[in-house]
């Protein structure tokens, strides 16, 4: 019996290695379709836009990303609203430092009291869009820094299109990849590893096999206000946890095209201890289980190598599975600088290369513990999740 089941986990793990290696080549093809598709010219278009930002406490570095806001080439008009809750939050002070050093630009700082669901941001954000004064909403988080040509990148994407058969889809929605900026914390590290080299790798690929984007990424979501208020505005997103993965749902289904701008954005990583590293990634895995069931299972072809070392274990270290395990370290080196170095930019990747075995395999066990619950634990809170709605767990 032992050995039959010695036998069989080998199998197993045999297939499961093989079919990283099918993941890895398509995540590949995938970043390159992408990189191919940037290097095309924008058109110009340049409405006024209102950035939308929600404030909750001070973050590292905050103050700079907002300062990378200000200092766009952009030629249209916009503004910068800011959303706080409390008037005691510490984060004012900083969008007041801002005002100061920003004179000539709109920056409005508005009070947002009402709670309207469990996902506070969006509640901010929904008292946020009757102070916007255009026709385009960019809604971000509060530590995305981004570069001078930002705006001019994102709102390219609404221009009017055509293709050879006539007008094409109208664009509702334009979201951005982005890339980690760690703490010196190695959970830290870990976890803007996995942005670069997993995540975003995993967006690429559904964006290719799914032909394009069908949900959005909270580093940026520019709409329409046709879009919102065609997909019912904010309102009904108020209890969901992953709004930016609704939103872009929403908009979609309603017929609209969500576009991949060529930008990419930079979010800071907090200084994590593995507590805090551990909620949050068993939140992300609940959350994307939770928004993609189906997508969810699929991830476990995505953990090539981790499969690989345990092949390795469970046939004994044959020469089969140390070459198999080569070939997936390969393409697994070779997806971290596609997708990492080339289309994110992110200078952190190749000093933490080392890290990949490590990070691969804990990333394989909180894929498989995101099927353990629907417990999650949010800004210190514990939530149920449920059909992506939050639940207050002690209710």
């Amino acid at each position: 019996m032992s050995h039959f089941l010695a036998q069989s986990v080998e199998f197993f793990t045999t297939v499961l290695t093989l079919a990283g290696l099918g993941y890895f080549l398509a995540a590949l093809l995938a970043a390159r379709v992408f990189l191919a598709a940037r290097r095309a010219a924008l058109p110009v278009f340049t409405p006024g836009v209102s950035i939308l930002k929600s404030l909750k406490g001070l973050d590292p570095n905050m103050i700079e990303a907002f300062r990378s806001h200000c200092r766009q080439t952009y030629a249209g008009e916009y503004e910068l609203l800011f959303g706080y809750s409390s008037p005691d939050d510490p984060a004012i002070e900083a969008v007041e430092q801002l005002k100061r050093e920003f004179p000539s630009h709109s920056i409005q700082l508005v009070e947002c009291p009402l709670s309207l669901g469990a996902n506070g941001k969006v509640s901010t954000l929904v008292q946020l869009v009757p102070h916007a004064r255009f026709d385009y909403l960019l809604i971000n988080d509060s530590d995305i820094a981004v570069s001078p040509r930002y705006l001019e990148r994102v709102m390219a994407h609404f221009a009017p299109r055509t293709d050879a058969t006539g007008p094409g889809p109208e664009t509702g929605l334009v979201t951005a990849l982005y890339r980690g900026r760690a703490h010196s914390t190695l959970p830290s590290r870990l976890e803007a590893l996995g942005i670069a080299t997993d995540f975003q790798a995993g967006v690429l690929l559904s964006r290719m096999i799914e032909g394009g984007l069908h949900y959005g990424l909270g580093s940026t979501l520019a709409i329409s206000r046709a879009a919102l208020e065609k997909t019912g505005g904010l309102e009904p997103l108020a209890d969901h946890l992953a709004d930016d993965y609704e939103l872009g749902a929403r908009v979609s289904q309603a017929g609209y095209r969500i576009a991949l701008s060529a930008e990419v954005v930079e979010t800071a990583i907090p200084a994590y201890r593995w507590q805090g590293f551990i909620d949050h990634q068993l939140r992300w895995a609940r959350t994307v289980r939770d928004a993609r069931p189906w997508g969810y299972v699929g991830l476990i072809f995505t953990h090539g190598l981790a499969w690989a070392m345990l092949n390795m274990l469970a046939s004994g270290f044959s020469p089969l599975s140390l070459w198999l395990f080569a070939l997936n370290f390969f393409l697994r080196l070779s997806v971290a600088m596609a997708v990492g170095a080339q289309v994110l930019a992110d200078h952190q990747v190749l000093p933490n290369l080392w890290l990949l075995p490590f990070r691969d395999s804990v990333a394989l066990g909180f894929w498989v513990f995101g099927f353990a619950g629907n417990t999650i634990v949010w800004r210190g809170q514990r939530f149920e999740l449920k059909n992506g709605k939050l639940k207050n767990a002690a209710s």
